[in-house]
């Protein structure tokens, strides 16, 4: 197949798109694909070739691509790579996505999951993988995920969703310690833990220099969990546990910072439990083939409360979706297979 990988951005997940894109071009060339690998936001500035012959091309497409640092990246740096930009797409990315049999989204965060891309690439005909449109804008907002949870009769901590320069009282059902999240960001940019009104208030204006929506949430305290589903079945659960502090940006992706088991070593019963609740949460947004749910398992109440569902899990070496296919025997170039299989299917 002919597949340009898209990743990158100018969201705050930028650099963790760019490996997971790095992963999957350099996954699918294994399975003898031919695949370019495009950062959105760049694209092409000066293709040297017609583009529809740069699928032949024996070009190595992800040798500029770095590991993910500690920190988020500059983001006014990249974006002064493209002065004069009006479009997230840099140049020659719709043509070359038009070309090619399948986009594969290794994008992540805002200009990714936010169902633009999607409901671009569905009005023009483009074949790509993951969830449409609707459900990825869904559930790129917290505070509706939430709703939609609630709806479905799925448990989910307890929240109040705050608007910048408004005033709000923080409910009891919340109180203190609780998590500040920004509504639409990802890779736990933009979220703190705060213990006190002092904290909160520090917490809300770092939030707030990020977007004008910010959630406030019950901190569960216990164990913290995650579910890929695809195709509506919940893969095994894997536990995530930090060695200090919360399951934070730099913990996610600096190798050692996390100690990762999967199966996750939980009585069968609570495993299943879980597995049902991400597959219900999964339904309740409407996703199609594959996304992965976050959980948090209360220590006092043994009570699991779903926190939100990734509609493009990550894919980079670190990253939860390729451990727990690997339990069920998917090496990381089959899981893009299969990936790929799931998503043409929604087109038959």
């Amino acid at each position: 197949m002919k597949i340009v990988v898209l990743a990158g951005g100018i969201s705050t997940e930028r650099d963790v798109s760019l490996s997971s894109g790095r992963g999957i071009y350099q996954a699918l060339k294994t399975k003898g694909h031919q695949v370019i690998l495009l950062d959105v936001f760049l694209g092409l500035p000066e293709p040297k070739a017609p583009l529809d012959t740069l699928f032949d091309q024996e070009t190595d497409w992800a040798a500029s691509i770095q590991d993910v640092s500690e920190n988020a990246p500059d983001l006014e740096q990249v974006k002064a790579l493209r002065p004069d930009a009006r479009s997230l797409l840099g140049p020659c990315v719709l043509e070359l996505c038009s070309l090619c049999d399948m986009v594969f989204l290794g994008l992540h965060g805002a200009n990714g999951e936010d169902g633009r891309i999607q409901a671009l690439f569905d009005l023009m005909g483009i074949r790509y993988t993951g969830t449409g449109h609707t459900s990825s804008a869904l559930c790129m907002d917290k505070h509706i995920t939430k709703q939609m949870f609630r709806g479905m009769g799925i448990p989910t901590p307890p929240a109040v969703t705050v608007q910048k320069g408004e005033a709000f009282e923080l409910p009891a059902e919340v109180g203190f310690p609780c998590m500040v999240k920004t509504c639409h960001g990802g890779s736990s940019v933009g979220v703190y833990r705060v213990d006190d009104v002092f904290d909160l208030e520090k917490a809300l204006h770092k939030a707030f220099s990020y977007e004008d929506q910010v959630l406030i949430e019950r901190c569960i305290i216990g164990r913290e969990f995650s579910i890929a589903v695809i195709e509506g079945r919940a893969l095994p659960v894997i536990e995530i546990a930090p060695i200090s502090g919360f399951y934070d940006y730099k913990n996610k992706y600096q190798a050692g910072s996390t100690v990762e088991t999967c199966p996750a070593q939980i009585p069968q019963n609570l495993s299943a439990r879980m597995q049902r609740h991400a597959e219900a949460a999964c339904a309740a947004v409407g996703i199609e083939g594959y996304a992965r749910v976050d959980f948090m398992l209360d220590e006092r109440s043994g009570e699991d409360y779903a926190l939100e569902v990734n509609t493009l899990p990550g894919m980079t070496p670190t990253s939860l979706l390729p451990q727990e296919a690997a339990v069920l025997g998917y090496d990381y170039p089959e899981l893009c297979e299969w990936i790929l299989e799931v998503s043409r299917k929604k087109y038959n």
